[in-house]
């Protein structure tokens, strides 16, 4: 049980950490370039990635062992599956809601973090299967 939690916090903090990363990039290119928050949105989750994939292999998941190719390969099609779950919500909510694009993207990245946690553990960081 010890070590779910500690692989919880792990979690949270390498999470947190690719998030504020996701949402940083977004809002900084969106203020700096002009460039529609949607687009924006793939360069921000491109760069998290990197972020998201170093943290998790190097200490959320590093009792699995598995090898970095097979490991960034599955995480970066779990990481997609987010993101498109991401960018579809994204789309959709800044069409019918006024909340401000950095509140709703926030909110979404929140949502997004609790299957990529179950993926991450159950299949992407496995050295199995």
């Amino acid at each position: 049980m010890q070590k779910l939690v500690r692989q919880l916090a792990w979690f949270i903090a390498v999470g947190c950490a690719a998030a504020t990363t996701h949402w940083l990039v977004v809002v900084a290119v969106v203020s700096a370039s002009g460039l529609a928050p949607l687009a924006a949105n793939v360069i921000g989750w491109l760069v998290a990635f990197c972020v998201s994939f170093a943290g998790h292999y190097q200490l959320t998941f590093k009792h699995h062992r598995a090898p970095p190719a097979q490991a960034a390969r599955r995480f970066f099609a779990v990481s997609a599956l987010g993101f498109a779950v991401n960018e579809l919500a994204y789309a959709w909510l800044l069409r019918v809601t006024d909340l401000p694009y950095d509140i709703l993207l926030a909110l979404i990245l929140i949502a997004i973090a609790g299957m990529t946690f179950i993926l991450g553990r159950l299949w992407a960081f496995r050295r199995k299967g």
